[in-house]
């Protein structure tokens, strides 16, 4: 999850909103991403869709290894639960829970591959201050 909080902080520094994301498969990072909407103009550019997209190209496979794990610092919305349980990711480990937008709040049913472990609150409250922090500065 630091590392994901390391993503996090990246995409602040680019006028990002924090969300970073991790994906870890024999002990290796395999893809990583955050939040780059701003910059690409382009709504679907979430931190989760980055790690997904950079995970698949550095194992030059569509789904990720069995083992592999997603950190993510903020609860996935619709769009990137629905991409977590496409790419039949097992094991999504979650910061903050994001009680406005996220996928619990959102969906009646599992968006996740049925075999998906999920893991709340870790890290939660340095996940949550990135956001929290970020739009105080912005109000």
């Amino acid at each position: 999850m630091r590392l994901a909080i390391k993503e996090a902080c990246a995409a602040r520094a680019e006028g990002e909103i924090p969300v970073g994301a991790v994906v870890v498969s024999g002990g290796r990072v395999v893809g990583r991403g955050h939040n780059l909407t701003e910059t690409l103009r382009d709504v679907t550019a979430h931190a989760e869709m980055q790690a997904i997209t950079a995970t698949a190209i550095a194992c030059d496979a569509k789904y990720p290894a069995e083992d592999a794990t997603l950190y993510v610092t903020l609860e996935p919305c619709v769009m990137c639960a629905g991409a977590i349980g496409w790419s039949q990711l097992r094991r999504i480990v979650i910061g903050a829970r994001d009680p406005r937008r996220g996928y619990s709040v959102m969906c009646s049913k599992n968006p996740f591959h049925p075999k998906a472990e999920v893991v709340w609150d870790v890290l939660a409250d340095d996940c949550r201050s990135l956001i929290v922090d970020f739009f105080k500065e912005k109000r």
